[in-house]
């Protein structure tokens, strides 16, 4: 009964993004015979849906008009956080965008008309927020092997990525040999996906990008883990190594901080790196629209710097110093009434 379920909405989505299916489409789309295609088809039917047949040698099934679909059981409010919610879904994943649109497409049609007037009065336009610093898009196929294997509890064997999406070679000084690791959570953090691991190889904890991992599946289960600290969050966002590089800016520097790595991970924005450096000290690698936006989100940890690289950085540093520096410590005379 699940499977028939999970088919016919499958059908359904199918039927509402095209005017015209074949038989024979269908039946690969869903991966079962002709026979159980039309067996579903008439189930649809009998709960109300308007399919219709055209016929002959360029026939198939298509969604009828001028009938009403049976409503679902949405509110009003639930119609207007669904419209706003595929129309603003992040675009991690390759076709997603896509994929929310024709969502919604389909849910418009399948609405009364009181709740479709509600989803379309919600047009929205999103644009981009220079503070976003979301990674490109990831494979799907990525993205499903290592979320199957976080639900299942199935061991994955995984290797690092460059950061190009290419395996390194065996001679090069980031080569990491395959690892066996049981991916307990994952987790979306600042446009990107991680999955938080226990390694096999090393009995430790890790937090690893999605798509900087090369993974297959096993067979092999595992049981769930206590997360040392039990805050998810917290351990991912201060985990300095789980593989993030700088995102492109017009300005891009680092300098190292008298703070330890796990708490300069926590607070920098997303698209920068820390490198751990000893149990107080790290180096933050960013980027920003203009060397003294750089200084001034360094300025934000408020701890001393040192070694600062490149010399515009350096020179911006200075320059903002000094434009502080004039601000006077007297409050200027209230203005008289």
């Amino acid at each position: 009964m699940a499977d028939t379920s999970r088919r016919a909405l499958l059908l359904m989505s199918l039927l509402g993004t095209r005017r015209l299916w074949s038989l024979r489409d269908l039946s690969a789309r869903l991966e079962v015979s002709e026979r159980t295609v039309r067996r579903d088809l008439d189930t649809l039917r009998e709960l109300g849906y308007p399919i219709s047949t055209v016929r002959g040698p360029d026939g198939g099934y298509q969604l009828g008009t001028g009938r009403t679909l049976p409503p679902l059981l949405f509110d009003h409010d639930q119609a207007r956080a669904i419209a706003v919610a595929l129309q603003t879904a992040p675009n991690t994943v390759f076709g997603l965008q896509d994929d929310a649109a024709r969502a919604l497409a389909v849910l418009q049609q399948a609405m009364p008309e009181a709740l479709r007037t509600t989803m379309e009065s919600l047009r929205v336009n999103t644009l981009r927020n220079y503070w976003e610093f979301p990674a490109p898009p990831i494979d799907p196929a990525a993205l499903s092997t290592v979320g199957s294997a976080v639900r299942q509890r199935h061991v994955l064997v995984a290797e690092l990525l460059r950061p190009d999406g290419t395996r390194p070679m065996p001679d090069e000084p980031d080569f990491a040999a395959a690892r066996r690791i049981e991916p307990h959570h994952l987790v979306v953090w600042a446009g990107r996906w991680y999955v938080v691991v226990y390694d096999l190889g090393d009995d430790r904890w890790r937090v690893h990008r999605v798509d900087r991992l090369h993974a297959r599946t096993t067979s092999a289960a595992f049981a769930s883990r206590a997360l040392p600290g039990g805050d998810l969050g917290q351990f991912v966002m201060s985990s300095p190594d789980r593989g993030d590089t700088p995102a492109a800016w017009q300005c891009t520097g680092n300098a190292t901080l008298n703070l330890p790595a796990d708490v300069v991970a926590r607070w920098a924005p997303g698209g920068s790196v820390v490198e751990h450096l000893d149990a107080g000290h790290c180096r933050l690698t960013l980027g920003a629209w203009s060397w003294a936006g750089m200084a001034g989100i360094l300025v934000t940890f408020d701890t001393d710097l040192t070694d600062l690289h490149p010399a515009e950085l350096r020179d911006a540093c200075r320059d903002l110093a000094r434009r502080f520096a004039m601000i006077s410590t007297v409050d200027p005379s209230p203005a008289s009434g």
